[in-house]
């Protein structure tokens, strides 16, 4: 069976290895012989770390409409794991590259692009592919890099401040005194949420965070809890009314508590469903047990209680709902936000595009306090070779522990 296992491995990859991009020429034909070819993350089919790997792909050029972009950084999110997992609607055919934004220097231009000259530096939202050392994403998901915000910055910057400030501010419309409830107050999203309200005055941010981030990020929200405590208690015992707003990244059972914390006009979103990803693969199981946490919500309840529930998704509204003008003016507010020192992407550690399994497991395990980046310039660290990540791939099906996974946390190789 190892035997049978390894040679199917190394058919994957070699089958990965040989593939052209989806439109390419096929590979082994001269027109693919004469391609540039890239470094990128490959997904080769949907499951656990062990369905990743880095491999030759053919460069890709840009298109009318496109610019070409010579990445330096690239954002990893939780939604990447649940892409990894198919644990998502509609996913896309594999082998893919994954990622959805990422910085670095304009290479080339499509034809009817103005406005960016080749060597500007550039963060950008790209539709998969981001992953890799080259990108081509159209004209409007593109925007310039400040003057004094790092590659790794900027790769941190685009999908965590543009949700915090559209649930926020766009859905939300948070305003002087208000408070606010956030999940996962260490990651990325949730640091991201407590800057933004910094910049108004007088609002309360309740957060929830495993206990061992607590000193690092005790000075960037009002209250902390354990995120296995009875929040909705501590919350009450501060604000007996509850909440303004409550920012939802958890699902399961938290949906039925965060409604019930809401004051009256008060507004629950729901951004994300991270309960839902308990092992390294999908888990049917897991899925279900969430679902059925979730409260049912009865419009006439919320009717008389005078409650708002809403949603929130930035990659649909930007490659799905066509709304990247509403995003354009969004990020020309947060770029005028970080010019005057009001907010800063908080970046967890880099890692090498060879380390994306290890980069995955951090996050799984909870253990990053704001954005984790992969670098495309950085070397392998050699320490990688005996990671717990690589001996437990042959357990692809077996589920995670429940609990806080405090004791899984893993040690960034380079921090920011």
């Amino acid at each position: 069976m190892a035997k049978e296992g390894a040679e199917q491995a190394e058919e994957t990859e070699q089958m990965i290895e040989k593939e052209a991009p989806e439109g390419g020429a096929p590979a082994g034909s001269p027109k693919a012989a004469d391609a540039k070819e890239m470094r990128a993350v490959v997904l080769a089919a949907f499951g656990g770390l062990n369905k990743l790997r880095v491999a030759k792909r053919v460069m890709p050029e840009a298109q009318e409409g496109e610019l070409k972009i010579r990445v330096k950084a690239c954002g990893l999110n939780f939604i990447d794991l649940m892409v990894r997992q198919g644990n998502i609607d509609n996913p896309p055919k594999t082998p893919l590259v994954p990622g959805f934004e990422c910085s670095g220097i304009v290479e080339a231009l499509g034809e009817n692009v103005k406005g960016y000259e080749i060597g500007d530096r550039v963060m950008a939202f790209v539709n998969y592919n981001a992953w890799a050392e080259v990108v081509c994403t159209p004209l409007e998901f593109v925007y310039k890099i400040p003057d004094d915000m790092s590659f790794s910055e900027a790769a941190a910057f685009p999908m965590n401040f543009v949700t915090a400030y559209m649930m926020l501010f766009e859905v939300a419309n948070l305003r002087e005194g208000m408070s606010v409830l956030v999940h996962s107050a260490g990651g990325g999203v949730g640091q991201a949420v407590a800057q933004l309200c910094s910049t108004v005055p007088n609002v309360t941010v309740f957060g929830t965070a495993s206990s061992f981030k607590h000193e690092a990020i005790k000075d960037s929200v009002t209250h902390l809890f354990d995120r296995n405590a009875d929040y909705v208690q501590e919350v009450k015992k501060i604000s007996a009314d509850g909440v303004d707003i409550v920012l939802d990244c958890l699902c399961g059972e938290n949906t039925g508590k965060g409604l019930g914390l809401l004051k009256p006009l008060g507004t629950y979103i729901l951004y994300g469903s991270s309960n839902m990803v308990t092992g390294e693969t999908k888990s049917f199981f897991s899925f279900a047990k969430s679902w059925w946490q979730v409260e049912k919500v009865n419009p006439i309840k919320l009717y008389e209680e005078n409650k708002i529930i809403a949603g929130f998704s930035l990659l649909n509204l930007l490659f799905k709902q066509g709304r990247s003008g509403l995003i354009n003016n969004v990020m020309d507010k947060l770029i005028t936000l970080y010019n005057d020192k009001k907010i800063k992407p908080l970046v967890d550690s880099l890692w090498a595009l060879e380390e994306v399994k290890e980069a995955m497991q951090r996050i799984h395990d909870r253990g990053n306090i704001g954005k984790l980046i992969l670098d495309v310039e950085k070397t392998p660290t050699p320490l990688m070779a005996n990671d717990s990540t690589e001996t437990s791939e042959a357990g692809e099906e077996e589920e995670d522990h429940e609990g806080d996974n405090e004791n899984k946390e893993r040690i960034p190789f380079i921090q920011q």
